[in-house]
């Protein structure tokens, strides 16, 4: 039986909204962490160091060492969580593709994972982006193809032609039968 899920898909690529709706439709508590949720934890001062983690004015992400560190801790933390028997949903936006990936597979070790790639065309997810307020124009066009390079996927979902719910029935589907 899946103990974590993994979406990976650009910012406002619909990744949050799929989540929720999992939360609701799968039988057991699983409980959801996002990037966001581990950018929002660190100090204010971490969003604007050459250290910890920018957001350039055309969109682009820039991490450094220290980000990396406390990534890597809250990584552990969470694949820490779904040994204790947690299941866990992971909101993700892997900058680096699959070199995102390799560190939480050695993270989560042998654990059953289900990785979902979450889709969307970037100028769709751009114009989310505008609706939503709260996101520094450019990052959802610039995100939406690279974090899938290198990427292995057990399910891909395209948020461009369908609604959250309809990806959250095809991701459970799938948690049910999933080993890895």
């Amino acid at each position: 039986m899946t103990q974590v899920i993994v979406l990976n898909g650009g910012s406002s690529s619909g990744k949050s909204g799929i989540v929720r709706c999992l939360q609701a439709v799968l039988p057991d508590p699983w409980l959801a962490f996002g990037t966001d949720t581990l950018v929002e934890a660190m100090p204010a001062s971490m969003r604007t160091s050459d250290a910890g983690i920018e957001f350039a004015p055309d969109g682009e992400v820039i991490v450094g060492p220290e980000f990396r560190t406390l990534e890597a801790a809250w990584i552990e933390g969470i694949a820490a969580m779904a040994r204790a028997g947690a299941r866990i949903i992971v909101d993700e936006v892997f900058l680096g593709g699959g070199d995102s990936q390799r560190r939480w597979q050695k993270a989560l070790g042998d654990m059953p994972v289900l990785w979902v790639g979450v889709r969307c065309d970037g100028a769709i997810a751009a114009g989310r982006e505008i609706a939503r307020g709260d996101r520094v124009i450019g990052m959802a066009a610039s995100q939406a193809d690279t974090v899938h390079r290198d990427m292995v996927y057990d399910l891909e979902v395209d948020t461009a032609h369908t609604e959250s719910m309809e990806c959250a029935r095809a991701i459970a589907a799938r948690v049910g039968r999933h080993l890895r």
